[in-house]
């Protein structure tokens, strides 16, 4: 036995060819404070929302450059989808409830850059305004699922969860949303 293997043995310590298992570990987390709570399997999945959120928009923009629209941020690629969606026209306050958007200026903002893109024109329907997709924004729709497609879909075919557990999974999170709502709207009347 060496010496470092002695030392370890005597410290109580797992030789390294036979490592603790994760859950020996404790959760995997950004902040071990907040995991100290009463429910550290919420802030692991904290952390898991932090690396996918982040890594998904990392893609997004990555994929609609890889489609020939470089340059856009994620929220403008998130808007200019929500505008393809069924083909149909949509007005500021919709885009905005779908994507749980807060503040209008930003869609307004991201709308004007996609106009100026000619990526989507807005009109009226009566007294409202509304956003429309145009045929190079359609394009531009086509060519990122495409690509998404062949790099994100089928290179994880073998891989991800099944169809099933993933929609089971985006209900969690649906209901993860409404949960932090309520709680950020609580936590405003502190």
């Amino acid at each position: 036995m060496t010496k470092k293997r002695a030392r370890e043995k005597r410290a109580g310590a797992a030789p390294p060819d036979h490592p603790e298992p994760v859950s020996a570990i404790g959760p995997i987390v950004s902040s071990a404070h907040l995991a100290e709570g009463g429910s550290p399997g919420l802030s692991e999945m904290e952390y898991g929302l932090i690396l996918a959120s982040h890594a998904f928009q990392r893609w997004m923009v990555r994929c609609m450059a890889a489609a020939g629209v470089p340059g856009l941020s994620a929220m403008e690629i998130m808007i200019l989808h929500t505008i393809r969606h069924r083909d149909r026209g949509k007005r500021l306050a919709d885009i905005c409830l779908v994507l749980d958007i807060e503040d209008t200026h930003v869609a307004t903002y991201a709308i004007r850059k996609l106009e100026g893109a000619g990526l989507v024109t807005t009109g009226r329907q009566g007294k409202e305004k509304t956003i429309h997709i145009t045929e190079k924004g359609a394009g531009a729709c086509a060519r990122y699922a495409q690509i998404r497609e062949r790099l994100l879909v089928a290179s994880t075919a073998r891989a991800r969860p099944a169809e099933e557990t993933l929609s089971e999974i985006a209900a969690v999170l649906r209901f993860l949303s409404g949960a932090y709502e309520q709680s950020a709207r609580a936590a405003t009347t502190l």
